[in-house]
């Protein structure tokens, strides 16, 4: 079997980075951006989880998040201008945050 025949395929992760240091990590579709940067061994900030708190707050300098929640603790301005929680935020591409 080629892997022809597997395609189209999405890829099973994306990679999220942190400006400015440049850290990075797999980040999976199926987890909040904030489980996959600390099982990546990246320090960030966090309380609730579920976004409410706030703590978490970062902007999205590249890439797309998806939201399962309904509102997810963010202005529609501060979600206009990238802001992200990734604690309730869910990659669908590679992303790049900055805290």
């Amino acid at each position: 079997m080629s892997d022809s025949s597997l395609s189209p395929m999405t890829a099973p992760f994306f990679i999220a980075r942190v400006a400015p240091d440049g850290a990075q990590c797999d980040a999976w579709p199926d987890q909040p951006l904030l489980v996959s940067l600390e099982q990546g061994g990246i320090d960030w900030p966090s309380s609730c989880r579920n976004g409410t708190c706030r703590t978490c707050l970062s902007q999205l300098r590249q890439g797309s998040v998806r939201y399962e929640i309904e509102w997810p603790g963010l202005s529609s301005e501060e979600m206009a201008e990238g802001c992200v929680l990734p604690c309730v935020a869910y990659p669908v591409s590679d992303v790049e945050l900055q805290p």
